[in-house]
């Protein structure tokens, strides 16, 4: 058994239970530091992690103890390549996430650090489950902290509306996923993911199977025309919470679609099921470049423009699973949508923490109500530039290498649809720089622009942070590129066998 990663799991979970229980002011800093901790763990692991380059995909850091012995389940828990680079997401971003919160007028009760604490448990165990009950069950714990989040401290007047039409999504989505999973279980040994990947399903099964499983990936991601819950929750919700959902939670969708749709239902993948998946993202990476063009509330732009960005990271996992079922191997897609994931969940965090200190500064989200905040801030006009430049896919910064590499996959696979998806690299462009602009340096209120102030120790802590790891996983990509290889050269290969 893996100490450093029951470590990883029961950190957040006795964290988020002295929290519930804690009465004090300062449940903040435990939470704080409970994240700093996990963070420190995760370093450790890190640090003996071996980047195997081969296809064996050698599991390491693993936990596999009897569970449910009646239904062929267990607590299956292991780290690959794959794995690492999600925890490593989600345990450095979670402490930053934390601490933005310290400027907050409002002051959060202890259950918000509780709650974001319990999400951390969840994810760690979506990303570690090697077992497809275990896998469902962290899934669905994820949800509910988020949930409460957003309905407890979102935007007041429309807190029901949007939370409603969010868990009704997500809970459908995720049911839909058991009912695939439990199909494939009878008709394999047991819930472990290599009997799952060897479950003796014909193509008409598959594609069946294909479509329940791949609808709550869709609704999570989210995919057109699944994606309708999404602006308004990361618009009302608290910013705290659109960072856990567009930074980190999305990418539990993109690690299953990898884990477990690609492996076990490989022929409907090489079918009409994976060109309408190629089709549907294609749409929605247009789709969400255009709306966020047009959008003029802060928020808004970078929820359509979150929406754009994994339509691509989808659209280049699928064009590479489809040429590997025609026999041409390569894990150029699925090594871009890591990568990609990984600094999208840098960008966008640091985005929507730039978001909130604007509605700070200006006391609104629409970008047309501000202007000349440069002249007076210009720390924050420099981080957020970085961040900007990161967004947009600048040489040398973290977004740049992954959208590379996802348009190079695409292109592989149809020239037209390349085409069509590197349009939206010059629209984000255009929306990002067009909110850039207008926020920075458009004449603004005078009487605004007087009492505005730069960036407080608090914000530049988290805002440096970011845009350090912008610049540093953009002029240094390699290890992330090279932590995954084993991983997708053995989900790829299983494909085919």
């Amino acid at each position: 058994m893996s100490y450093h990663l029951l470590a990883l799991l029961l950190i957040p979970l006795i964290g988020s239970a002295l929290l519930f229980a804690f009465k004090g002011k300062a449940g903040k800093y435990l939470a704080f530091g409970t994240a700093i901790v996990q963070m420190l763990v995760t370093f450790a692991i890190l640090y003996s992690f071996d980047t195997k380059p081969t296809v064996d995909s050698v599991l390491q850091h693993e936990i596999n103890e009897a569970w449910f012995v009646s239904i062929k389940s267990k607590l299956h828990f292991g780290i690959d390549g794959m794995s690492m680079l999600m925890l490593m997401l989600t345990n450095i971003l979670s402490p930053l996430i934390i601490m933005s919160s310290f400027n907050e007028k409002t002051s959060y009760r202890n259950s918000f650090y509780a709650l974001i604490l319990l999400m951390q448990f969840g994810l760690v165990g979506v990303f570690t489950a090697l077992d497809g009950l275990l896998f469902y069950i962290f899934w669905e714990v994820t949800l509910i902290p988020i949930w409460l989040i957003a309905g407890l401290w979102g935007q007041e007047n429309k807190r029901f509306e949007f939370t409603t039409k969010f868990f009704v999504y997500t809970f459908v989505g995720s049911l839909f996923m058991l009912a695939g999973f439990i199909y494939v279980y009878n008709y394999s040994a047991s819930f472990a993911l290599t009997d799952m990947y060897n479950a003796d399903l014909n193509l008409t099964q598959q594609t069946v199977v294909f479509w329940f499983i791949f609808f709550a990936f869709a609704v999570k991601l989210p995919v057109f025309p699944f994606h309708t819950w999404q602006p308004d929750t990361y618009t009302f919700s608290p910013t705290q919470g659109t960072m856990l959902l567009a930074g980190i939670m999305l990418k539990m969708a993109v690690y299953g679609v990898l884990r477990y749709l690609l492996p076990v239902t490989p022929e409907a993948v090489a079918g009409i099921s994976g060109a309408i998946v190629i089709m549907l993202a294609i749409i929605g990476v247009l789709h969400g470049a255009l709306i966020a063009l047009i959008q003029n509330d802060s928020k808004r732009i970078l929820a359509y423009s979150s929406f754009s960005h994994v339509g691509l990271m989808l659209a280049g996992i699928f064009a590479s699973a489809m040429l590997v079922m025609k026999g041409t191997f390569t894990t150029e897609g699925g090594t871009g949508a890591l990568v990609q994931a990984f600094a999208h969940g840098i960008n966008v965090v640091a985005l929507f923490y730039c978001a909130d200190i604007l509605y700070k500064r200006f006391k609104t989200r629409d970008i047309r109500q501000m202007g000349g905040l440069a002249r007076v801030a210009p720390r924050f006009a420099v981080l957020f530039l970085i961040v900007v430049l990161g967004s947009v896919g600048l040489p040398l910064t973290n977004g740049f290498i992954g959208e590379f590499i996802l348009l190079k996959s695409i292109f592989d696979f149809s020239v037209m649809a390349a085409i069509v998806a590197g349009i939206t690299i010059i629209l984000a462009a255009a929306y990002l720089f067009r909110f850039y602009g207008r926020a920075m340096f458009t004449n603004g209120d005078d009487e605004v622009l007087a009492t505005a102030k730069d960036l407080s120790d608090v914000e530049f802590a988290v805002l440096a942070s970011l845009a350090g790891m912008v610049i540093l996983f953009g002029v240094y990509p390699q290890p992330v590129i090279e932590m995954v290889s084993s991983s997708l050269k053995f989900i790829y290969q299983s494909m085919v066998n």
